[in-house]
């Protein structure tokens, strides 16, 4: 980074606390710019910016814009937005009074990423994960690899890892179209399907934006097992978990269980070793077929992945163990989309099986959702209702708007009454603070409980734990 432009530039994020944001924010710190940023809720994100120097205020008033601007007064100062942001807002309504610049944070990661050899994961569902397991590879093979996430990669345990390297692994985002942005060295599509109802109108428009990144990338990767990727893309480079013919990479499971994935691995047709991966699930399966072959794209020596797929782990809220509280273990997942549940609840099962054959005891599987934007269940009532009702046990909270309006006054009873056709176990249940109040009452010893949602659903935890100290003191 030229040091005369750091000098200069001073950056202020509003909305700072989001994953993606802090992560693009933490980036720039680590670059030696100058960072402020503000947000209504205070968490890990801007805690972690605060103590490495950056300036954050708890609300956003036009205020902190004026503070900003006095005290940067001899830089150039860019005040940076994601789509969560509402034009309402009174910075940024404050900001666009005064004509001061305005940029996306897609602009910002863009700009990032064009210093590094950029491979850039994309697709509807699992980019987190194939970003973390890709992130490890090429930090574990290379010790020359940095990382921009959408969550908490276990290996750096933390969203961004910007350093002098030649590498970068970004997460880039379809859900407002700005994937656009970006232009990267390997474009990585994971797999396509329908959501982010709030901005597009149809499966199309989705197909549209992802081929605008595939034409920003240099080279091209993609999943052949997804059928919307295999008939609307075309790449030499593609990766498969059910053929190794007519595909450059892939990895046929021989045996999948609760603790670990053993595949026979291929490229270009020819059996290459077999591959013990310590993660379970198909879907997780495919996400490290696609960091194996993006490792393998960039000249990766096949033994080195080999040695380290050991060391691979799942970033947090990715069917992540909480804890285990009166022989009950509750798990967390950032599922909200009916085929992310579909895949969680496979998983979960998995569990429960092989807890059921080696404890010799009647676990039952408990589905725990927050739905997520009024927009997604207004489209997707019906999937998920059949994807919930596979658990033998399902409770619905109200949901998490992410700041729609909710302009068609949908609640989760619309869910829970589809499921409750299929199976009777289900109930609506206001917030987690219910669930918590009758825990005992709606779980049973043994039960595997898994909390999915993208929202502030992943507070149960915590919540739970006080509850308990509370009973126990």
């Amino acid at each position: 980074m030229d040091k005369e432009l750091i000098s200069k530039n001073h950056f202020h994020f509003i909305g700072v606390g989001g994953i993606g944001m802090s992560a693009v924010a933490l980036g720039l710190l680590k670059q030696g710019y100058s960072i402020s940023g503000s947000d209504l809720i205070t968490n890990d994100e801007t805690i972690k910016l605060e103590k490495l120097g950056a300036i954050i205020f708890n609300s956003q008033i036009r205020q902190n814009i004026e503070f900003i601007n006095s005290k940067f007064n001899n830089k150039l100062i860019n005040f940076v937005v994601s789509t969560a942001i509402k034009p309402e807002n009174e910075e940024l309504v404050y900001c666009k009074k005064r004509n001061l610049p305005v940029k996306h944070r897609s602009e910002i990661l863009a700009l990032l990423m064009n210093s590094y050899t950029a491979l850039a994961v994309a697709g509807s569902h699992g980019k987190t994960s194939t970003s973390t397991f890709l992130s490890t590879l090429l930090e574990l093979c290379t010790q020359n690899s940095s990382s921009i996430t959408g969550g908490i990669i276990p290996i750096y345990n933390s969203n961004c890892h910007l350093e002098d390297t030649k590498f970068l692994v970004a997460e880039v985002d379809e859900s407002d179209g700005t994937i656009i942005n970006y232009k990267s060295d390997i474009g990585i599509i994971n797999n396509i399907d329908f959501d982010h109802c709030d901005h597009f109108s149809n499966l199309g428009e989705v197909i549209s934006s992802f081929k605008n990144f595939a034409i920003n990338s240099k080279k091209l990767l993609i999943n052949f097992d997804c059928e919307i990727t295999r008939n609307n893309f075309y790449s030499e480079n593609k990766w498969s978990n059910t053929t190794a013919k007519k595909v450059a990479y892939a990895i046929i499971p021989t045996e999948i269980n609760s603790k670990y994935t053993i595949g026979k691995y291929y490229e270009n047709g020819n059996f290459i070793s077999s591959l013990n991966i310590p993660i379970p699930g198909k879907h997780n399966l495919s996400n490290i077929t696609a960091a194996i072959a993006a490792s393998r794209m960039i000249g990766i020596d096949f033994i080195e992945i080999k040695k380290n797929i050991k060391y691979l782990k799942l970033p947090k809220k990715r069917f992540e163990f909480r804890g285990q509280i009166d022989e009950r273990s509750l798990y967390d997942d950032y599922a909200h989309h009916p085929n992310e549940i579909k895949e969680t609840i496979k998983l979960g099962r998995l569990f429960v099986k092989q807890k059921n054959n080696t404890e010799n005891q009647k676990s039952r599987l408990i589905a725990i959702f927050q739905p997520h934007r009024y927009s997604r269940v207004k489209k997707f009532t019906k999937d998920f209702a059949e994807e919930l009702s596979k658990a033998d046990v399902i409770y619905v909270t109200s949901i998490y708007g992410a700041g729609e309006e909710n302009e068609d006054k949908i609640t989760s009873k619309i869910i829970t009454d589809l499921i409750y056709k299929k199976n009777k176990n289900v109930s609506y249940i206001e917030n987690y603070y219910e669930v918590t109040k009758n825990f005992y009452e709606l779980t049973q010893k043994g039960d595997l409980i898994l909390n999915m949602g993208a929202g502030d659903c992943h507070n149960f935890w915590s919540i739970l734990n006080e509850k308990i100290i509370q009973i126990n003191n």
